[in-house]
């Protein structure tokens, strides 16, 4: 009779919640037993614990094994578990010793063979095993992603045989090495000709982390803009690439460690589903709101999408949080992205053009606008018109635009008045901090009061026009909103003025 204890870690949204696996190894008639929730992944473990130990040449214990999962209530899912049980045995059974498990934890899928194999969310696992000062050993698929935390002690193995030898103080197993990072690239904004009002509004967007809607006729340029974005951005911290790669990491795409600390740019269709959106599923995998965490969310052809998988979107633009509940299981992401969406402005797409193509009714115009709601336009903070480009613009011999690097290093001097003024950017003011930061001179407060009324403003489109207008001050080097900058903000809000507005 023997008990054995390893540390290993459940997936639980982005977090890595610490699990036991206690082994018993009893009398009585030959079987092994899995509890403590354990999905279907769980307990087929046993099976290829089984055939692994049989190939590693290990004696599988007669008797009554059960292996417990603690804590009972919180599920276990997916083949992370099939290490720590064979090595929990293995323990129990005397063939390793207890000792060696005590301040390391495991991570690893088995093969029939003994062959280890990677599982999902071990960014988020390596996380958790260095605040816990546990060594930490994974799969060698596993590696690259694991050595992204630099605090943590992570090593790698091949087989069940290298982590048994490793234990046993027979063989040093390698550490894991991060991969090399590859330099900051990303579509240049050099690339786009003319369009000079709507490359404005995308240094201000980038500059106070605002949420765009380009309006425009079909080629005007609107997903050229948009691809543009992130390398207008300032680079990622550590903090939020990490916060990135352990979203990717547990939706079971995987983190590429050699692109980690770019931002994520994310263009799903507009096909895609609201759970596809917002997350959701058996297992509560997180959605394109939360992949594009810290990044960019593009939605193009924003009236085309399905009027139930838009409105899912409003809560994550608020808050900046998704809780992905399900009848099985509950999961909370991060989702703070900034949206930028695309629309033509009508269903011919030609509404305002000067080549008078367009023939639609005022009232198609206005069922077609119609289709995004005005409670989600509210939360968009500039909405700009995207006009088609003179032909005479895209000349080869014509100037290119201003490259993204000039355009970076204003929009970064720009945010870091933002961080130093409120310790964030100006579009995650809450109300008090807006009021406190963007205070008018009375003259702007009545402007801004007669644009309210004028265009029915909601007062979270007061707010949204301070902060723009903060924004724009702040790339001026200005200690104070203008009159100028609070009248470029109010100029935003194209749509809020009806179908009129082309």
């Amino acid at each position: 009779m023997g008990l054995s204890l390893v540390h290993t870690r459940a997936r639980v949204g982005v977090r890595a919640p610490a699990v036991r696996v206690e082994v018993h190894v009893g009398g009585g008639l030959p079987s092994l037993t899995v509890v403590g929730l354990p999905h279907a992944a769980v307990r087929e473990a046993k099976d290829r614990v089984r055939a692994a130990l049989q190939c590693a040449q290990f004696a599988f214990p007669d008797g009554r094994i059960t292996v417990n999962l603690a804590p009972a209530d919180l599920p276990k899912r997916g083949g992370r578990f099939d290490l720590p049980i064979a090595l929990g045995i293995l323990a129990a059974s005397g063939q390793l010793s207890n000792d060696a498990l005590r301040d390391v934890e495991f991570l690893g899928e088995l093969g029939l063979t003994g062959e280890l194999r990677g599982v999902d969310g071990v960014l988020p696992a390596a996380i958790a095993a260095a605040e816990a000062k546990r060594r930490l050993i994974v799969p060698q698929e596993n590696g690259a992603e694991a050595a992204l935390v630099a605090s943590a002690e992570v090593v790698v193995a091949r087989t069940l045989l290298e982590v048994c030898a490793a234990l046993a103080g027979e063989k040093t197993l390698p550490r894991a090495e991060a991969v090399e990072v590859v330099a900051r690239h990303a579509p240049d904004l050099r690339d786009v000709r003319g369009q000079l009002r709507a490359r404005r509004a995308l240094e201000i967007a980038a500059a106070g982390q605002h949420h765009l809607l380009f309006v425009g006729t079909p080629g005007c340029g609107k997903t050229l803009l948009a691809s543009r974005l992130p390398g207008v951005l300032p680079e990622a911290s550590e903090v939020e690439a990490l916060e990135s790669a352990a979203v990717a990491s547990i939706s079971g795409r995987g983190v590429d460690a050699a692109r980690w600390r770019l931002r994520p740019f994310r263009a799903p269709h507009h096909t895609s589903s609201a759970v596809a959106l917002i997350g959701g599923g058996p297992d509560a995998r997180p959605g394109e709101v939360s992949l594009a965490h810290n990044g960019v969310l593009f939605l193009d052809e924003l009236p085309e999408w399905g009027h139930h998988t838009l409105q899912v979107l409003r809560e994550p633009l608020e808050s900046g949080t998704v809780v992905v509940s399900r009848a099985a299981s509950r999961a909370e992401y991060p989702a703070r992205f900034q949206l930028v969406a695309a629309m033509n402005p009508c269903p011919c797409g030609w509404a305002g053009d000067a080549s008078g193509k367009c023939r639609c009714l005022p009232e198609v115009i206005d069922r077609y606008r119609a289709r995004v709601s005005g409670p989600l336009l509210d939360r968009i903070d500039l909405h700009v018109d995207v006009p088609r480009v003179p032909p005479e613009t895209l000349r080869e011999e014509a100037p290119e635009g201003e490259a993204s690097e000039c355009v970076r290093a204003r929009v970064v001097t720009a945010r870091q008045r933002q961080i130093a003024r409120a310790g964030m950017a100006n579009a995650l003011l809450d109300a008090r901090a807006t009021n406190a930061t963007c205070r008018l001179a009375p003259h702007d407060r009545a402007l801004l009061e007669r644009a309210m009324t004028a265009f029915d403003l909601s007062a979270r489109s007061l707010h949204r026009i301070l902060r723009v207008a903060r924004t724009i001050a702040d790339l001026d080097d200005s200690d104070f909103i203008a009159t100028q900058h609070l009248a470029e903000a109010i100029g935003y809000r194209t749509l809020d003025r009806g179908a009129s507005a082309t």
